[in-house]
């Protein structure tokens, strides 16, 4: 009885099969695909013994689940049955795109583009549109829903921020509060300045005076990217619909995407009497009050400067 037991168990795992990985290994199910055809797949590529098999097990013992497209990771040690739940929950696998805080859409276009696995043409995405993050996405999945995605993270994040705006701030629309959240990205490279930078640009809003931002005058160069040298006495004096030493108040639109602590910070701005500043060498910026004091700070700019052979 014994052995009839055995014998019939053997012949029952070799009617079943089993799996075979041997290193681990991706494995690609196209969207529609049946249980035997994957069962062939997985048969074909080396990963199981029998494709009927399988089929057969899924038919007695797996759920009613259906099997789900994508791309998964096989392991060594994975069991037949392990291999069908894996299929059937979706577990897929998920690869990440990042982008950085301050990136233009030019750049966030190139990076998509540049990315094998994902799918389809689109357009540079408008700019300001994109949160900056870092964003899952599947082998095939389209770039244009990937932007989608994006897209709608910022729209959600613009509009929690909005409602939690301070009184009195210097922006009227969420529109304007993107705009000056993208002056502020570009303007300090460091995080603790934030609000700071905010706080200056809003007392210069509310006073009418020129805001005159440097990136400003860049991005209708570059659109975003670094210019790779000096800015020119010509750029400077140039009259667009974003140079802000020649237009009074906003530009005609975000010059980058900022990301979440611009915004916020624009939303929310340090309560100074700055209207002035000057970078002080270490990434950062001094604050003035006056041009006066703000003249004085400049000079010990350029003495700096020039102990670097900068000038």
């Amino acid at each position: 009885m014994v052995a009839l037991i055995g014998a019939g168990a053997w012949l029952a795992y070799a009617q079943l099969g089993e799996a075979t990985i041997d290193e681990e290994t991706a494995f690609i199910i196209p969207s529609g695909a049946s249980v035997s055809a994957v069962a062939d797949k997985l048969e074909a590529e080396g990963l199981i013994s029998s494709a009927d098999g399988f089929v057969l097990r899924a038919r007695l013992f797996g759920s009613d689940e259906p099997i789900q497209a994508g791309e998964f990771r096989l392991t060594p040690g994975m069991s037949q049955a392990q291999i069908l739940s894996a299929f059937q929950s979706g577990d897929v696998i998920r690869r990440f795109v990042t982008i950085p805080e301050g990136m233009p859409s030019i750049m966030v276009w190139e990076r998509l583009m540049a990315e094998e696995l994902l799918t389809g043409e689109i357009d540079v995405p408008s700019e300001g549109s994109i949160l900056p993050d870092t964003y899952s996405f599947e082998r095939g999945q389209s770039r244009a829903e990937l932007v989608e995605r994006m897209q709608a993270a910022m729209d959600r994040y613009l509009a929690e921020a909005w409602a939690e705006r301070a009184p009195d701030i210097a922006v009227d629309t969420m529109r304007e509060a993107l705009i000056l959240a993208s002056i502020v990205e570009k303007e300090t490279g460091k995080p603790e300045e934030r609000r700071m930078v905010a706080g200056l640009y809003s007392n210069r809003l509310k006073a009418g005076m020129l805001l005159q931002a440097d990136p400003t005058i860049i991005y209708p160069i570059t659109r975003g990217k670094p210019l790779g040298r000096r800015i020119r006495q010509s750029e400077i004096a140039a009259v667009n619909g974003y140079n802000t030493y020649t237009r009074v108040g906003l530009p005609e639109g975000p010059i980058t995407n900022p990301g979440r602590e611009s915004i916020a910070a624009v939303l929310n701005p340090a309560k100074t009497s700055a209207l002035f500043m000057v970078a002080d060498g270490t990434g950062g910026h001094v604050f003035a009050d006056t041009l006066e004091e703000h003249n004085a700070n400049v000079a010990e700019w350029y003495a700096l400067r020039r102990e670097r052979g900068e000038m």
